[in-house]
């Protein structure tokens, strides 16, 4: 069975959404790496989004982090390391299972990813605040669909 063909209009307008979702993307990992660096100059941006997602969740353990990042095992410890090193990350042995720590963001992770996204969620409220408020419920249905499986 051939799929129905589709106007040239709409292929030229999804092809423009994905060139817009790569800037997009590429936009991302630019803030990841910046807010890694305002952090401390040898924090890599992978080891900030694992220091923000400790921060979100508060307390949580290497494992969970590695699946919820769908990071390798020793990519996630070498950072862990290195946050706690830099008195960002603090661990301890898990109650119910010895073998795994808890991680937990100390008062100065918590007070700096909170100041950074802060700013980084100002930018971007300002943006959409800019736009008609039924732009933004499409946008927001939009994302919702591409980011569903």
């Amino acid at each position: 069975m051939t799929a129905p063909a589709v106007p040239a209009q709409a292929e030229e307008a999804i092809e423009a959404v994905e060139v817009q979702l790569g800037v997009l993307f590429g936009r991302a990992r630019a803030i990841w790496k910046d807010s890694a660096q305002r952090i401390h100059p040898d924090l890599q941006p992978v080891g900030y989004k694992i220091l923000g997602s400790i921060v979100r969740l508060g307390e949580t353990n290497a494992h969970i982090l590695a699946q919820l990042l769908e990071t390798d095992k020793s990519v996630l410890s070498r950072q862990v390391r290195m946050l706690e090193e830099l008195g960002l990350v603090t661990s301890r042995v898990d109650e119910r299972d010895g073998r795994a720590r808890v991680l937990t963001p100390t008062p100065m992770a918590i007070d700096k990813v909170r100041t950074i996204r802060s700013s980084q969620q100002e930018r971007l409220r300002d943006l959409l605040r800019s736009r008609p408020t039924e732009d933004v419920r499409a946008f927001a249905s939009m994302l919702r669909l591409i980011s569903e499986d």
